[in-house]
């Protein structure tokens, strides 16, 4: 069953950054309950009678994630920031493969000021899930903060350097404007997650886009023709690849449906050099880390004692010449976790075979 609860909040206390409210854990429906009837709590503000009731919760089930989580959201709302320090750090070391634990530190982390640790928190948030589009945002808000505090250590060295007061009025600007959140602002951390969707989807953007620029200037002859032979072409791109897709396609579709099942199969076997032969050699690891530091981190984890079962279902082909999204849902069983989330993988063709170009969550 996927979480109860919402996946962020923006609270006043923490103006800059963005809070996890949740964990990507399945919960049985007992205990969703339980967290439900926590949650009601939360939300009227009964925030000491939510805690005691996790509290009896975790002490029947002191190893769930979802309640020592619910835990700490807790114990930050109360404005206890140690204790709940404390809770999200035992939770990335008991489940390190958890990102919102991180986030969450790095929330509490720069409202201390403590922005060297917010950041080191949020580059592991970032190195466990790639695509954790949040931490990506509050990254770009610390790096904002810790840019102020140098350019304003440079003024102090030397109060006549006005290309450092310059840039330090653009910082404050912009954080004072990111704690506002107007819609166009938070397009500079989108970026980070948005070029594996716009993969799928460029045909159409272009389609759309040139249509508009006749429409704006009837009175030229040229810019109509133009635009017309732009939006002409995605027309005859169907018009030539269904040629393809009669036979070909449906059997590429096949080929990486079975080549997802072999990489969620080499993974539950804890084959590690079959595991990571599905990635492309161009594979954009996370955080932009080393491949081989990747690649060892990987065997670290899938190599820890115990069984791990890895399955996908409802799988999702689009096919873009050589290159392909694929859309699933990710089922992860192990001894310390149990987790159920959508994935994305994004594939290419090389040397006959479809590797893993990029992974990310959702």
């Amino acid at each position: 069953m996927p979480s109860i609860l919402p996946k962020q909040l923006r609270t006043s206390r923490l103006p800059a950054l963005l809070i996890a409210l949740a964990i990507g854990l399945a919960s049985p429906l007992a205990q969703a309950d339980n967290l439900a009837d926590i949650q009601k709590l939360m939300k009227n503000g009964q925030y000491p009678q939510a805690l005691e009731k996790t509290d009896a919760y975790i002490a029947s089930k002191p190893r769930d994630a979802q309640g020592r989580f619910m835990k700490g959201l807790i114990l930050t709302e109360m404005n206890r920031p140690v204790d709940a320090i404390a809770v999200f750090t035992k939770l990335t070391e008991d489940y390190p493969e958890l990102p919102e634990p991180y986030n969450n530190l790095a929330v509490l982390y720069a409202q201390q000021k403590q922005y060297d640790k917010a950041r080191t928190a949020l580059e592991m948030a970032i190195r466990t899930h790639p695509a954790y589009a949040i931490a990506y945002e509050n990254l770009g808000d610390v790096y904002a903060k810790l840019a102020s505090q140098a350019y304003d250590k440079a003024l102090q060295l030397d109060s006549a350097n006005s290309t450092a007061q310059g840039k330090l009025s653009l910082i404050r600007d912009l954080i004072s404007t990111g704690n506002a959140r107007p819609a166009g602002k938070p397009t500079t951390v989108a970026k980070p997650v948005e070029p594996p969707k716009a993969t799928p989807t460029e045909p159409v953007k272009v389609a759309a886009a040139e249509p508009a620029k006749p429409a704006s200037t009837p009175a030229a002859t040229v810019a109509p023709v133009a635009a017309a032979a732009v939006a002409a072409k995605p027309i005859d791109k169907p018009a030539t690849e269904p040629a393809k897709p009669a036979g070909d396609t449906a059997a590429a579709e096949g080929e990486i449906s079975s080549a997802v099942q072999a990489w969620a199969a080499a993974w539950s076997r804890k084959d590690v050099k079959a595991y990571l032969a599905h990635y492309a050699t161009d594979f954009q690891t996370p955080n932009g880390m080393a491949r081989k530091a990747w690649e060892a981190e990987r065997q670290q984890r899938i190599e820890k004692p115990g069984k791990i079962s890895v399955s996908v279902a409802d799988i999702k082909v689009a096919i873009n010449g050589d290159k392909a999204t694929v859309k699933f849902r990710q089922d992860y069983k192990s001894a310390s976790l149990n987790s159920s989330a959508g994935k994305t993988l994004v594939m290419i063709r090389s040397g006959g075979k479809w590797l893993i170009q990029q992974e990310r969550v959702g």
